[in-house]
C-alpha cells in the first residue's frame, strides 16, 4: 500500500513539473534557430549547391554526342571523264557518326567558376542567419509582453486576496452597525470588476503564447512558467551583427566574379574525335557503306571582345562599391537605433526610483484609509479608490521594470550579443 501511495505521489510531483515547464528567453532564440521554417533552406541551399557543382565538373569529362542523318540530293558531283570507272555517289546517302570532344585546357574556369557557386552558397546561408537574427526583437517583444501579463494577472489576483479579506470585515462592520450598509456591494462589484479584467488579460496572454510557440516551434500553454531575466547590456557602439560578415561574403563573391571573367578569356584546348558509318564515307569517289573517323584538336581564343570583359569587372567593381555603401548606411541605422535604447534605459532607470517613492506613499496612504474605513470614517469607495491607486502604482513599477529588460534585450540583439 505504501508503494503505490510513493508511486502515485511521484506520478503527481512528475506531472506538475512537466505542467509547469520553465521555459526561458535563451531557450526561445535557440528553438528559434532550430524549428523555424526558415531554417528548412539551409539543407535545400546545400543540396542545391551540390547539384550545380556536379554540373559545372562535368565540363571536365567527355562530351559525347550522337547523329544520325538520311538525306537525298537532286544533284551529286561526278567526273566526266569516260571509261575511268569512277561511279558518282548515290543521290540517297546515309550517316551515322559519334562525337567526342574532351576539355584540354580552359585556364582554370571550371575551378573558378566552382568557387563562385561556393561563394554564393556563402551568402545565401548567411543571409538565412541574419533573417532569423532579425526575428530575436520579434521574440523579445512576445516574451517580454507575456512577463507583463503576468505581472499584471499576480497584482489582480493580490488586490483581488486583499478586497475579499476586506470585505468580510465591512461585513462584520456592517452587522455592528459601524460601517454604513450597502459598502459590501460596493467591494463585491470590485471584485467582479478584477474577474472581468482578469479575463481579458489571459485572453491576451493566450493570442502572445500561441504566437511566440509558432516562432520557436514548441507547443506552450497556459500553465508554462516563464522565467524573468536580468539582463546585463554593455553599452558599447561596437557591433557583432551577422550582417557585417553578409557584406564581407558579398565581396568575397563579387572578387570570385572577378576571377570568373578572367579565367574566361584564357584560350581553350579541346581535344576532338569523331567516327561513323555511311554512304559515302569521307572517300566521295568509293560509292559504298564504309566506317570513318577522324581524331584532332582545336584551339579557341577570344584574341579581341570589343572591352566587355573590362565592362563586366568595371560593374562588379560598382556592386563592391555598393556593397559598401550598404554597410555603411546599416552601421549608421544600427548605430541610431542603439543610441534610442541606450536613452530609454536610462529614462526607465530613472523612472523606476520615482516609481518606488509614489509605491511608499501609496502604501502608507492606503494603511490610514484602511484603519479610516475599520472605523467607519471613510466610505468604502474611498477606501477603494486608494487602493486601486496603490496597486496601479505597483503595476507602473512592474510595467517599468519589464520594459527596463525589454529594452535591455533590443539593445543587446541591436548589437549583436
Amino acid at each position: 500500500m505504501k508503494r503505490t501511495i510513493s508511486i502515485l505521489f511521484f506520478l503527481a510531483v512528475s506531472l506538475q513539473s512537466w505542467s509547469q515547464e520553465l521555459l526561458t528567453l535563451e531557450n526561445c532564440y535557440q528553438l528559434l534557430t532550430v524549428n523555424y521554417p526558415l531554417v528548412k533552406q539551409h539543407a535545400l541551399l546545400e543540396s542545391q549547391n551540390a547539384l550545380e557543382l556536379d554540373i559545372i565538373n562535368t565540363g571536365k569529362l567527355p562530351q559525347i554526342s550522337l547523329d544520325a542523318q538520311a538525306s537525298y540530293l537532286s544533284d551529286v558531283t561526278e567526273i566526266p571523264l569516260p571509261n575511268t570507272g569512277v561511279e558518282p555517289p548515290n543521290n540517297d546517302q546515309y550517316r551515322v557518326t559519334l562525337f567526342v570532344n574532351q576539355l584540354i585546357y580552359n585556364g582554370g574556369a571550371i575551378q573558378a567558376n566552382s568557387q563562385v557557386k561556393l561563394a554564393q552558397l556563402k551568402t545565401q546561408q548567411k543571409q538565412l542567419e541574419v533573417s532569423l537574427y532579425q526575428l530575436k526583437q520579434r521574440i523579445n517583444q512576445l516574451y517580454f509582453s507575456i512577463l507583463l501579463h503576468n505581472e499584471s494577472l499576480d497584482l489582480l489576483n493580490s488586490k483581488k486576496n486583499q478586497l475579499e479579506s476586506k470585505l468580510k470585515e465591512v461585513k462584520s462592520g456592517i452587522e455592528y452597525g459601524i460601517i454604513l450598509p450597502a459598502s459590501d456591494k460596493i467591494i463585491e462589484a470590485e471584485i467582479l470588476k478584477i474577474k472581468q479584467q482578469n479575463s481579458d488579460i489571459v485572453n491576451s496572454k493566450k493570442v502572445f503564447i500561441e504566437t511566440l510557440s509558432s516562432y520557436i516551434g514548441k507547443t506552450l500553454s497556459d500553465e508554462t512558467s516563464f522565467e524573468k531575466p536580468q539582463i546585463t547590456s554593455n553599452l558599447s557602439p561596437t557591433l557583432q551583427r551577422p550582417e557585417l560578415e553578409l557584406f564581407q561574403l558579398k565581396k568575397d563573391e563579387i572578387e570570385s566574379q572577378k576571377l570568373l571573367i578572367q579565367k574566361n578569356t584564357m584560350p581553350k584546348l579541346i581535344g576532338f574525335a569523331s567516327g561513323g558509318y555511311g554512304n559515302p564515307g569521307l572517300n566521295m569517289l568509293d560509292n559504298s557503306f564504309q566506317p570513318f573517323y577522324t581524331v584532332g584538336a582545336k584551339l579557341n581564343w577570344t584574341v579581341f571582345d570589343w572591352n566587355a570583359n573590362k565592362k563586366k569587372r568595371e560593374s562588379l567593381l560598382i556592386n563592391k562599391d555598393m556593397v559598401d555603401n550598404e554597410a555603411e548606411i546599416f552601421q549608421l541605422n544600427t548605430n541610431i537605433e542603439l543610441n534610442k535604447y541606450e536613452s530609454e534605459i536610462a529614462k526607465i532607470t530613472e523612472t523606476l526610483a520615482i516609481d518606488s517613492e509614489i509605491i511608499a506613499l501609496r502604501k502608507d496612504v492606503l494603511q490610514v484609509t484602511e484603519s479610516q474605513l475599520r472605523n467607519g470614517v471613510i466610505t468604502t469607495s474611498t477606501y477603494i479608490t486608494e487602493l486601486t491607486n496603490f496597486y496601479e502604482a505597483e503595476n507602473l513599477f512592474s510595467t517599468h521594470n519589464i520594459q527596463l529588460e525589454l529594452a535591455k534585450a533590443n539593445y543587446n540583439s541591436t548589437q549583436g550579443n
